[in-house]
């Protein structure tokens, strides 16, 4: 189940210090990680999302890939995450088979996740909540869309967009499972400090009815 700090990988060719960078996150206390790069070097990619899996499964953490099943699928790893753009969610369940992770982005669209859930998503994502340095001309999503779909589904819901320290215990109390992270905790001077911080807001006492549906 995806819970806590999901660690999204940041643009970084040198694989070295992507692994480092990675595994102070994990040190932190990151729960996910999800590979997601925009390179077109295939060997890159094949090399990279190999490495990390070694590495994540060294910390029991899952290694979920971004876009590509055909990546997640050649390297072994624990799941896809989908956008839009990057085939079916039926397609990816007769790929990977059913022990493994698929998420679904769903922006700002709730219908989307009452969809992806049905057609048996392991967790969706919306956002983004705040603006992001990642993706700047993302759709905007409400903490009003996070506490109805808290209401409303049985899956995990990640959310993203623009987090930091400060902002997400909003998003928590109003009904995100996970937090996933690129800039907020790869730029930070200090990165497993940063994963402790964020990571630490989930060990918080809820507010009451925080988890009621």
């Amino acid at each position: 189940m995806i819970s806590g700090l999901y660690a999204i990988t940041p643009e970084q060719p040198d694989t070295e210090r992507l692994l480092q960078q990675v595994r102070a996150a994990l040190a932190g206390g990151a729960a996910a990680v999800q590979y997601r790069s925009k390179s077109g070097d295939v060997a890159l990619l094949h090399e990279q999302a190999s490495e990390l899996l070694t590495l994540c499964h060294a910390f029991d953490v899952s290694l979920i890939v971004n876009d590509s099943l055909r990546l997640a699928d050649l390297t072994g790893a624990d799941g896809v995450h989908l956008g839009r753009e990057d085939g079916s969610l039926r397609q990816a369940r007769i790929v990977l088979g059913a022990e493994k992770t698929i998420g679904v982005s769903c922006y700002n669209d709730l219908e989307l996740a009452l969809a992806a859930e049905a057609g048996g998503a392991d967790y969706v994502a919306f956002g983004s909540f705040f603006p992001s340095v990642t993706k700047p001309g993302a759709v905007p999503a409400s903490l009003e869309l996070l506490r109805e779909a808290r209401r409303l589904l049985h899956v995990p819901i990640v959310a993203i967009g623009g987090i930091t320290v400060e902002n997400a215990p909003a998003l928590i109390e109003a009904g995100a499972n996970a937090i996933a992270v690129i800039s907020g905790l790869f730029d930070a001077p200090d990165i497993e400090l940063a994963a402790r911080q964020y990571s630490q807001l989930f060990s918080r006492p809820a507010s009451p009815g925080r988890w009621l549906h």
